[in-house]
């Protein structure tokens, strides 16, 4: 699974980033990015809690 944030609707709330910080960070503009290539077996229920969590879905996911 690969993760991704859109850009152009991430409002930098900090959902994604709270339910997985393994996967998902702030880039410099205080936007959430994600920060690894390819998503970990251990962290797809996170990533798709943050997915589903996310206010404005930014957060995208693809297998």
């Amino acid at each position: 699974m690969k993760a991704k944030v859109n850009k152009d609707l991430c409002i930098g709330c900090g959902a994604c980033v709270a339910t997985c910080p393994d996967v998902f960070d702030f880039n410099d503009d205080g936007y959430a990015e994600a920060k690894v290539e390819k998503v970990e077996d251990n962290n797809k229920d996170a990533v798709v809690e943050a997915k589903e969590g996310c206010p404005t879905g930014a957060v995208e996911t693809e297998e």
